[in-house]
């Protein structure tokens, strides 16, 4: 079956139609204070990065709800946390500061987006604010707002992502057997699975 490729913006919006005019017209440049609520309630993001040759990455954060610490209107700024020190992302922000970011509220099928310009602090008065099981953090990528809107619900009512019923991590093995085959790691299945156990919570800040 060949395939039959879009080329052209006039083509995409030929297929799709027009943009309906509340879609069109939802960006605002700074926060609303329904936007300041959905982030003091919001305990999980993704942040999307690209380096200057335009190779994308896309990173989680999570942190207890409200982790985002708003700066002012038009500002925002979200703590780093131990992680694999890969820094993917926050390299790409070196390169090129064009972020986007997507919030989460669980439970809720909408969606807050952000798109803006970040760039890393390592130290400022506000990391006392962020501060989580007695740990500041090292780090932070600050946003300077240029567009927020809400983005509509369908992609999570489609997967039915909150609802358990209909979730399926079974036929998957454990992360640990699952980089064992995917990866060459040196460290034999036991040592993975016990780094991976119930341990691994305990050293989520540590």
């Amino acid at each position: 079956m060949s395939w039959v490729e879009i080329g052209s913006e006039c083509e995409l919006r030929e297929l799709l139609g027009e943009v309906m005019p509340r879609a069109a017209a939802k960006e605002r440049p700074r926060l609303h204070e329904r936007d300041r609520q959905w982030l003091a309630a919001s305990p999980f993001c993704l942040i999307a990065t690209s380096d200057a040759e335009g190779n994308c990455d896309v990173s989680p954060k999570g942190d207890p709800a409200g982790f985002t610490h708003v700066i002012d209107d038009t500002t925002i700024a979200i703590p780093d946390r131990p992680g694999n020190r890969r820094a993917d992302g926050f390299r790409n922000v070196l390169r090129n500061p064009h972020v986007g970011l997507l919030f989460l509220i669980p439970g809720r099928n909408e969606t807050l987006r952000v798109n803006g310009r970040a760039r890393l602090l390592r130290d400022a008065p506000f990391f006392d604010d962020m501060v989580v099981k007695g740990h500041r953090p090292r780090l932070a990528l600050v946003v300077e707002i240029d567009e927020i809107f809400f983005h509509c619900a369908k992609a999570f009512m489609r997967s039915s992502l909150w609802r358990p019923e209909r979730w399926g991590p079974d036929p998957l093995p454990s992360h640990a057997a699952l980089l064992k085959e995917v990866q060459r790691v040196e460290e034999p299945i036991e040592q993975l699975e016990e780094y991976y156990g119930e341990s691994y919570a305990e050293r989520l800040y540590g």
